[in-house]
């Protein structure tokens, strides 16, 4: 089963946090989320979308415990740092921690797809 994120940054707050929309999606099951969120850059945005997709996962195991599973984004940063390919920095140091914990858990793959190609961002401005 292929699920995808991603965010969509809308803006900036005056203190200079990124307004933005987190998505997920999972074509399969006909799932599509999104959300307004404040991150302090694209990352932590596109972190928190993966989180957000990782916590639906875990507490949605009826979808999910007959499957395997890749996760798709298009944020490489993230995916080579979730993959242990690249140095997290330490101000995500906790985001890293849950993410890493969820990959042990459910062993899931975790690639890049050119944002015309993450299924996030489909519906994203409906």
């Amino acid at each position: 089963m292929d699920c995808f994120f991603g965010s969509y940054e809308i803006g900036a707050e005056a203190e200079d946090n990124i307004k933005a929309v987190v998505t997920f999606s999972i074509p399969d099951i006909g799932i599509k989320f999104k959300a307004p969120f404040s991150g302090v850059n694209p990352d932590h945005c596109d972190f928190a979308s993966l989180l957000a997709l990782l916590e639906f996962i875990d507490s949605n195991q009826k979808y999910f415990k007959n499957h395997t599973y890749s996760i798709f984004g298009n944020n490489r940063r993230v995916i080579e740092q979730v993959n242990e390919t690249e140095p997290a920095p330490m101000s995500f140091a906790p985001l890293m921690a849950k993410a890493r914990k969820y990959k042990r858990k459910y062993r899931f793959s975790l690639a890049w797809v050119p944002t015309t190609e993450n299924d996030a961002f489909d519906a994203l401005l409906d």
